[in-house]
């Protein structure tokens, strides 16, 4: 899913400067054309499996630079620890991975179990690829509904493929990929391990204490990485402070099983201001969530779940709830806003939640962690193992979080205010349902695949407005006929 476009006080020139969001090497040139994958890997062999440490301590060795029991130590191992542990590893670095939770099947609960296409090269980096179609992923492909009609993203005749991701529940996706880490040479996985402060010198992060099955432990490292969500603690203990966005929209969502969807693939209605979505995932379950306007709050209170399911019924083209199985409660949030974090400090790096929390309408959190992480490993794996700046690696980092998400940030901020379409917003989704080159280029968008530049460049623009100048030419005949008839 995606955010969208600007403040209804803002003109595009402006929104051109606020938003400075540049593309990756990977993004499709201005003319609406897509962009083909990163090669398969099926082809890659398993890593050799190492055990789950209980306590930790067993496995703890010192290094050869005195003073670090670690390279980095990561704090949380869901989808951003757990990768940027694999990534870093695998370029040289000694990784102490932090989880609080003691189970290894730990998951997230609420979550839109989605992984956006600008997501699948970091899968495809960390070998995910093959375990994640065999335990059953879906492709995300998706359908859109606008006050407009439909928007159906569709493959050009003569192009490749749109780009995908995968949905995929976490109760699957998370104890994977922290499999994964454990089963990597150099990533000692910690269950258990809860971070209660930071060992300090000299102003900078050098370790932090953590809280253990066998009591209290300091592990010392030359980088410590917060990995451990919007309410991070390695943020807060290191002091750096959140911006926060109000959200004026509640969700709940839940799960059904063989739960039959218009093409079989994910639906997303804008209803202006209010949203929901169905998202097909592994095992046959499918995902629905509802995100109306804060102002509907009470009334959904009354009667949760049958607030839930009347919701549901009245979409256009509904999903037949009441003929399948429900096999989740209804479950949400009344008060999730969107964080905002400088990415690093001395010693210190944040990914995914920690450092930017999205709104979870457009369901960007999970890709967001991945590439996070991706771009923190290329950024500080040779500084980290001692071998350059890590203050300036830190640097590197903290540009390109910033590049690459800002603009989308600052977008969904707006939009989380709950409003109607703004004049630009109308322009792109009612040409998008008319135009199949505008529904594409809206598509590589929603995958975040492009930025808010990319997005808005003035071919795009102007194709918009060509696309539905052009369809009001062609209704005027039709309505000037029917008011002679009559």
């Amino acid at each position: 899913m995606f955010v969208l476009f600007m403040p209804r006080t803002t003109s595009p020139v402006l929104l051109y400067a606020a938003t400075s969001s540049q593309p990756d090497r990977t993004s499709p040139d201005p003319q609406l054309l897509t962009i083909e994958h990163a090669p398969d890997t099926s082809d890659t062999a398993p890593l050799p499996r190492t055990a789950y440490p209980e306590g930790g301590d067993q496995r703890m060795t010192k290094p050869e630079s005195a003073g670090y029991d670690y390279d980095v130590v990561i704090s949380g191992a869901s989808l951003a620890g757990s990768a940027a542990a694999i990534l870093l590893a695998r370029r040289g670095v000694r990784v102490a991975l932090l989880e609080r939770r003691s189970d290894p099947e730990a998951y997230k609960v609420l979550c839109t179990h989605s992984l956006q296409a600008s997501a699948y090269p970091v899968l495809d980096e960390l070998g995910l690829v093959p375990a994640l179609e065999k335990a059953g992923a879906v492709r995300n492909e998706a359908r859109w509904y606008t006050r407009w009609g439909w928007i159906e993203p569709r493959a050009a005749p003569a192009g490749p493929e749109l780009p995908y991701a995968y949905n995929i529940r976490r109760s699957t996706l998370d104890p994977l990929i922290r499999s994964h880490a454990s089963e990597t040479p150099g990533v000692d996985l910690l269950l258990g391990h809860h971070v209660t402060g930071l060992v300090r010198e000299a102003g900078r992060t050098v370790g932090v204490h953590a809280s253990t099955p066998q009591g209290e432990r300091e592990i010392r490292a030359r980088l410590v990485v917060g990995a451990d969500g919007k309410d991070s603690a390695v943020a807060k203990f290191a002091g750096v402070p959140a911006r926060q966005y109000e959200n004026a929209r509640f969700g709940y969502l839940t799960h059904f099983r063989n739960l039959p969807l218009h093409g079989g693939i994910g639906l997303t209605w804008f209803l202006e201001p209010d949203m929901a979505y169905a998202f097909p995932n592994d095992d046959g379950v499918t995902v629905i969530a509802v995100l109306p306007d804060k102002k509907r709050l009470p009334a959904f209170r009354e009667d949760l779940e049958g607030s839930f399911f009347e919701f549901v019924r009245a979409l256009p083209e509904a999903p037949p709830i009441d003929s399948a199985e429900r096999i989740t409660k209804v479950t949400g949030t009344v008060n999730y806003p969107l964080l905002s974090r400088e990415p690093t400090a001395p010693g210190i790096a944040l990914i995914g939640d920690a450092a930017l929390t999205g709104d979870p309408l457009w369901g960007v959190g999970c890709g967001w962690a991945l590439q996070s992480a991706q771009w923190l490993a290329e950024a500080v794996a040779s500084a980290a193992t001692g071998r350059g700046d890590l203050n300036r690696s830190l640097v590197v980092y903290a540009r390109r979080h910033r590049r690459r998400l800002r603009g989308h940030q600052y977008l969904a901020a707006d939009y989380a205010n709950a409003r109607p379409f703004n004049p630009l917003e109308r322009l792109m989704f009612s040409a998008a349902a008319r135009d199949e080159s505008v529904a594409r280029h809206l598509y590589l968008f929603a995958s975040r695949l492009i930025g808010p530049l990319r997005f808005l460049n003035p071919v795009a623009l102007a194709k918009a407005s060509a696309v539905n100048i052009k369809h009001r030419w062609a209704a005027v005949p039709t309505e000037h006929l029917s008011h002679t008839e009559s």
